[in-house]
């Protein structure tokens, strides 16, 4: 309804070593009082000045939590103290800029600083909206984006404007320049062309344009192209772009007019899956479209860059994306362009000690796909000839990348790219199917390709977590086994659920969701159920003696260890015959390496890994268990400047 407010409870004060937190004071609250009175009084002369970001919110894909919470425009998304510090910057920064145009006389110097400084504007509005949070263990504030979305915070944090907000950003934005101007100037001793003998950084060459639309290069032209594409719908940079977007067309807007002159972003030219753009629409004609829509774009910009690759230069494609509808349009846009991938390398770049993975899944790795120009084939190939190569090469490339010590669910992305490299060198591939109007074969859905690594890398999922050894369990089991090994967390995409199901011959919604109870489904997420969750009549049961399902038979063992002790357990698994069931011990063998054993404070962050040691201490120790991960101390740690080549770039964060 518009009328969402905040009170101050908590003042954090910096000492050395760390905060110091207390109760607001009646000094305190008397300040954000006059706060809101002065802002009162300066809104419409800002407004009519045109300083304040009154424009409205979009209903977007990422907007629509601010707007269910009553922030209707961009200022909303500040506090009135937050707002008030925020225009007093601009309307300071409109002086500033005033007095480096009469005072310097190189216009293009003072076109540059004032293009710096309105940097630093923009990083205090990430650092100081109703978006931001206080990062406990780090003890620092972390920006609006330190998600890729406006996600609402109950609990916001306010940096110290009035002092130390402006001076920080303004020497974030100092370093950073230094760092890029480090990074393009000629290396000491002189890195020079031999030819022209003059610096290779004369040579650079930055141009802002579309990638559909290369027109400075000539066809045949480049050695090589490297490129980090937008995921799919994983990150709306254009909607989130916005943020910054309305104080920047404030602040230098009159500098560089061509890039602003619409109110917002411009949504319809970006290449990602964005349903929002489709929203008259139903949910799944919009899903549809949206999905058509960065096929195209991709496919689009993937042709350019092919028209101006040399024959024998390279396209490299940076992707980190777990879905596997992502992949599959990722893979008919390169195909469609004309390439072939000839390669594919898992490069680990994420931090996998975040605790949160336990919770939510997320890939660590991100796959680089080595492309060149595909040869044209007239001859016409067949999936049925070719399958047995692609299962062939899945199998070979999940070992390998196991090896090397890939796991969870970068293991099958990783071997998402191998397959795809069959397929793509030997395009078209053909199906038996038949299209209905034309009578002609239909062309392969490069995920059907997907479908086989993912049923490769299970069954070396499951020899592994048995250390070896073979076993049968039923369907229900090994997707619970898998899932928890493949993501590493309790939620994770409902569509790779589904993937998964099919893969062991299961229905996610019937035999997952509603007959077994194995999870729930939230949205475009699936949670798994705890044994608490699924006790019923005939299904975890301490009642019943018999199961059709090894993980009912699991779950009340350890449902019955957690109410009624150590001892009704052992009882419960002595007269079901589980205690001497080779199969059970198995079961439970894999699930003590499948789910995370990762602690924090001492005490396993997920309760089934706790449940499932104590089980097996008191019936069954001579199971095998994988080290636990351990907790890191930084208390201790310390960082020492030196004046030798070497100094790390960021020494006031100690986690960056």
């Amino acid at each position: 309804a518009g009328r969402m407010g905040q009170q101050l409870y908590a003042i954090g004060i910096k000492k050395p070593g760390g905060f110091d937190f207390r109760a607001p004071s009646e000094e305190d609250l008397e300040a954000v009082k006059l706060a809101e009175e002065e802002l009162k009084r300066r809104l419409q002369e800002w407004e009519r000045i045109g300083l304040l970001p009154s424009e409205e919110l979009p209903l977007g894909n990422k907007t629509s939590e601010p707007l269910r919470y009553g922030m209707n425009s961009w200022k909303d998304l500040f506090s009135p103290r937050q707002l008030l510090a925020q225009c007093t910057i601009l309307e300071t920064f409109k002086k500033i800029e005033k007095k480096v145009s009469e005072e310097v006389e190189d216009k293009e110097l003072g076109r540059a600083l004032i293009s710096y400084l309105s940097f630093a504007l923009d990083k205090s509005t990430d650092y100081n909206s109703r978006m931001v949070r206080w990062h406990s263990s780090r003890e620092v504030i972390a920006g609006t984006f330190d998600r890729h979305d406006f996600s609402f915070k109950w609990s916001h944090g306010e940096f110290d404007a009035s002092r130390n907000l402006l001076p920080w950003c303004i020497e974030q934005v100092s370093n950073a320049y230094e760092g890029i101007v480090n990074l393009v100037a000629p290396a000491k001793g002189g890195l020079f062309n031999e030819i022209t003998s003059k610096p290779v950084v004369d040579r650079l060459q930055i141009s802002r344009g579309s990638a559909t639309s290369l027109v400075q290069l000539q066809p045949s032209s480049v050695h090589l192209i490297c490129v980090d594409p937008p995921y799919y719908d994983n990150v709306m940079y254009a909607e989130l772009s916005d943020f910054f977007y309305v104080w920047m067309k404030r602040s230098i807007g009159h500098l560089y007019p061509e890039f602003f002159t619409d109110e917002l972003t411009n949504k319809d030219d970006e290449a990602v899956a964005n349903v929002a753009r489709f929203a008259s629409l139903n949910s799944r004609k919009k899903r549809d479209l949206a999905e058509k829509d960065y096929e195209r774009k991709m496919t689009a910009c993937f042709q350019e860059m092919h028209r101006v690759l040399r024959p024998d230069g390279v396209l490299t494609v940076m992707f980190t994306h777990k879905r596997t509808e992502a992949w599959n349009t990722l893979a008919r846009a390169l195909i469609d362009a004309g390439f072939s991938i000839q390669a594919s390398w898992p490069v680990h770049t994420e931090s996998e000690h975040s605790l949160h993975q336990a919770k939510k899944n997320a890939a660590a790795s991100t796959i680089l796909l080595v492309c060149r120009k595909r040869e044209p084939d007239s001859e016409p190939t067949w999936w049925d000839d070719i399958r047995g190569q692609v299962r062939e090469a899945a199998r070979q490339k999940a070992a390998e990348f196991q090896k090397q010590g890939i796991t969870g669910v970068d293991l099958y992305i990783s071997t998402f790219g191998p397959v795809l490299s069959i397929i793509s060198r030997n395009w078209p591939v053909y199906t038996s199917e038949v299209d209905a109007d034309t009578g002609q074969p239909l062309i392969l859905k490069p995920e059907l390709a997907l479908d086989i690594a993912r049923e490769e890398v299970i069954n070396l999922r499951k020899q592994s977590l048995l250390l070896g050894r073979s076993f049968e369990f039923d369907p229900v089991t090994d997707w619970y086994i898998m899932a928890w090994d493949a993501f590493k967390a309790r939620e994770f995409s409902f569509d790779e659920a589904r993937k998964l199901a099919i893969a062991l011959n299961l229905d996610v919604d019937q035999d997952l969701k509603t007959a077994k109870k194995v999870i729930k489904k939230s949205g475009s997420f699936v949670s798994m159920n705890t044994p608490k969750e699924r006790s019923r009549r005939d299904l975890v049961d301490p009642a019943r003696v018999n199961f059709d399902c090894y993980l009912d038979a699991l779950h009340t063992a350890m449902l019955i260890y957690s109410e009624d002790g150590g001892k009704n357990c052992e009882r419960f698994l002595n007269g079901s015959g589980l205690r001497n069931d080779s199969t059970f011990k198995a079961v439970l063998q894999a699930l003590l390496h499948a789910i995370p054993r990762k602690k924090k404070d001492g005490k396993f962050v997920v309760p089934e890994a706790e449940l499932l040691d104590n089980i097996r201490l008191a019936f069954f120790d001579d199971l095998v268990v994988p080290p636990e991960e351990e907790e890191r101390d930084y208390s201790n740690l310390q960082f020492v400047e030196t004046n030798d080549a070497f100094e790390l770039p960021y020494k006031k964060n100690v986690d960056e």
